[in-house]
């Protein structure tokens, strides 16, 4: 039986929950955008410390068209997040209405109380679709004025945006880490809770990405069905990035886990009432301390085959490479916006699969293993 069967029609059609989980993409992916376009204007102003024909080169791409891109794409998507949210309401409102209008016609018991039932209906269905129109006006309105004027790059951003936010979190990561190391090399207290914050970002971009089921389906059907094609080099590439990406935030908050729950499991115990309360304070203490310090010591960890080729050269040095290895990354994280280029793609994975190999994995797999001697019982 239709769901509208006595009103003979649905008055306000429409699903809130895909609404609803539309506009909480939208406003993920604004966020994202919107971290990532602060991140890119403050590395255009403050990048003076790292010099250099690649520093040169870097920021000349950064300082053209990039970060206003962004800039932008964060503006429409927070704008049609907003607009979504208020339609989602009276979306909600208006059904909640429609079904009392169906309850009514129902229970009608004469022609003129199911008549009075079905105007009523009629009023809301005028109202709704004036309400939808008004809402799509809006949006066209909200997209004409704040998005990119060119729009090959604007439907790249967008898509990417919508359709990969794992992408999107992979990417800000990536210019976070780099920013968080080019940060470090000034002052690395805030480089480091820069860092500790792409490391986190990377946690939910891998989460993000093996939720995907076309992600994992790329890379199944290379192992299974032999395609090894872009798509599973790609999505390997990404796999591996992302995870690395984890290691220091993972190992920082476990560190601090473990030195938290002593602290306060001690502090109970020389407690009078051995009050839980007791080991709240030593906890939190214990755990930021045990935090922060594995994040430092992890932080100045770098690849066994970069500690390799650097053996000889300074501390200095190798700090530069350090960024100049997390740059590439983030430059490879701003081509992923640009309209779509085969060529550029294919070299941009080529760039990050040889960093993932050289850099990424070698010293995830040396963090882990310094922090699992760490935390091993």
């Amino acid at each position: 039986m239709s769901e509208h069967a006595s009103l003979g029609f649905d008055p306000a059609p429409g699903n809130p929950a895909a609404v609803l989980a539309l506009t909480r993409k939208l406003s993920a992916s604004a966020t994202s955008l919107g971290e990532a376009s602060r991140v890119m204007k403050a590395l255009v102003s403050h990048s003076s410390d790292w010099q250099g024909e690649a520093a040169t080169a870097f920021r000349a791409s950064l300082s053209q068209e990039l970060p206003r891109y962004l800039a932008s794409a964060h503006t429409s998507l927070a704008e049609a997040a907003r607009r979504l949210s208020g339609w989602h309401e009276t979306l909600v409102a208006h059904r909640a209405l429609a079904a009392g209008y169906e309850s009514r016609a129902a229970a009608a018991k004469t022609p003129e109380a199911l008549a009075d039932a079905r105007r009523l209906a009629h009023e809301l269905a005028a109202e709704h679709a004036a309400e939808a129109r008004r809402v799509a006006g809006t949006l066209n309105t909200a997209s004409a004025r704040l998005a990119p004027k060119e729009p090959s790059l604007l439907s790249s951003v967008w898509h990417k945006i919508v359709d990969d936010p794992g992408d999107a979190l992979s990417n800000a990561s990536a210019i976070l880490g780099f920013v968080g190391a080019l940060v470090a090399l000034a002052c690395p207290p805030v480089g480091l809770a820069i860092m500790l914050v792409g490391s986190g970002l990377s946690l939910a971009a891998l989460a993000t990405h093996t939720a995907d089921p076309k992600f994992r389906k790329s890379l199944t059907d290379g192992f299974t069905k032999g395609e090894f094609d872009a798509d599973f080099w790609k999505s390997s590439v990404t796999l591996v990035g992302d995870a690395a990406g984890t290691v220091p935030g993972l190992a920082a908050v476990a560190s601090g886990a473990k030195a938290g729950t002593a602290a306060a499991r001690a502090a109970m115990a020389a407690a009078p009432e051995g009050s839980a309360l007791a080991g709240l304070a030593p906890g939190a203490t214990a755990f930021r301390q045990s935090a922060w310090t594995t994040a430092e010591d992890l932080r100045q960890v770098e690849s066994p085959l970069t500690g390799w080729a650097l053996r000889s050269s300074t501390q200095v040095t190798r700090d530069r490479v350090g960024v100049a290895v997390a740059g590439a990354g983030a430059v490879t994280a701003g081509v992923d916006y640009a309209p779509e280029n085969d060529t550029l793609e294919h070299s941009s994975t080529a760039m990050d699969g040889a960093r993932g190999v050289l850099d990424d994995a070698p010293s995830a797999i040396k963090k882990s293993s310094r922090v699992w001697s760490v935390l091993a019982p």
